[in-house]
């Protein structure tokens, strides 16, 4: 994982080191949920390391209610040489990963959102000179995108802590995964529901408190969620430096507005950092360039 973050580093400050990896390689991404930051990302990526992206839009229903999803990765193996695969359930990806004889990068999915992880490690890196021995802090619903930002962390050497109203916790078999790694790279890792339990931190992290596809009325939602809010206060308490948001987010309820706006945020440069991550993983998966 830490040559996977230097070659990130790498692609973004000296791409005319790598040339055009991909070139003459066809990528297919195949979604099934709607995306801003993934789908152009990913495309205009692509395009840069000299390859072609061919989107296909699953949305409206899964991909297995049409077509069961290794005969869709057979099929696409056939002509490309990857699939990007942004899907309702982990399980589309392992099908899709059977039936085909190229890689499948999971662009999102119920468990997992690791090229987001990777785009916000890449973003410590650059703000406080590296990870290890960093400490980030998730606040808010325990989702796809705490679990990989806690493993992706772990096997980083970043210190953990991870903050959630009761009932809105972690998977408890990522949990698991995530404390064995912990221990294994000599890291710190705190799970609690008490926001009181927040202690220091380097970087503040929130989620949505609404997933896409939630129907919870909001109401709801601010009764169990309005402790956590990621604001000004909250920044202080911690001593973090900055805050972070995978976006969409909405203002003044997960993260404060002003927050959001501020010098703190990270928004923007995370968002930019999906190519870049994702240029690695390609790079390295597909265009043959080896890892340190």
């Amino acid at each position: 994982m830490h040559s996977l973050l230097k070659l990130a580093v790498e692609l973004k400050t000296h791409p005319e080191k790598f040339g055009r990896p991909l070139e003459g390689k066809s990528i297919v991404a195949i979604f099934e949920k709607p995306s801003l930051r993934t789908r152009v990302s990913f495309d205009i990526g692509i395009h840069k390391l000299g390859g072609h992206m061919v989107y296909v839009d699953s949305q409206g229903s899964p991909l297995k209610d049409r077509e069961d999803p290794i005969d869709v990765g057979a099929n696409l193996a056939c002509w490309a040489d990857a699939i990007v695969s942004r899907v309702y359930e982990h399980k589309t990806l392992v099908d899709l990963a059977k039936g085909a004889n190229v890689p499948v990068i999971n662009a999102l999915c119920d468990l997992y959102h690791p090229c987001q992880a990777l785009a916000d490690y890449l973003a410590m890196f650059e703000k406080l000179g590296g990870v290890k021995g960093k400490t980030m802090a998730y606040i808010g619903d325990g989702n796809n995108v705490t679990h990989s930002l806690l493993i992706v962390g772990a096997l980083l050497g970043c210190h953990q802590t991870v903050i959630t109203p009761k009932g809105f916790e972690i998977n408890p078999n990522i949990a698991k995964h995530a404390a064995k790694l912990a221990f294994e790279n000599d890291v710190s890792l705190t799970i609690a529901n008490d926001i009181d339990e927040l202690g220091q931190a380097d970087i503040l992290y929130t989620d949505t408190w609404l997933s896409m596809g939630d129907n919870t009325p909001l109401a709801q939602i601010k009764e169990k969620f309005a402790a956590y809010q990621v604001n000004e206060a909250l920044m202080k308490k911690s001593g973090a430096s900055y805050v972070m948001h995978c976006q969409p987010a909405h203002r003044d309820l997960e993260i404060s507005g002003s927050l959001m706006d501020s010098e703190q945020s990270l928004l923007m440069l995370q968002a930019e950092n999906r190519m870049h991550a994702q240029n690695a993983i390609l790079a390295m998966l597909v265009g043959n360039v080896a890892l340190d």
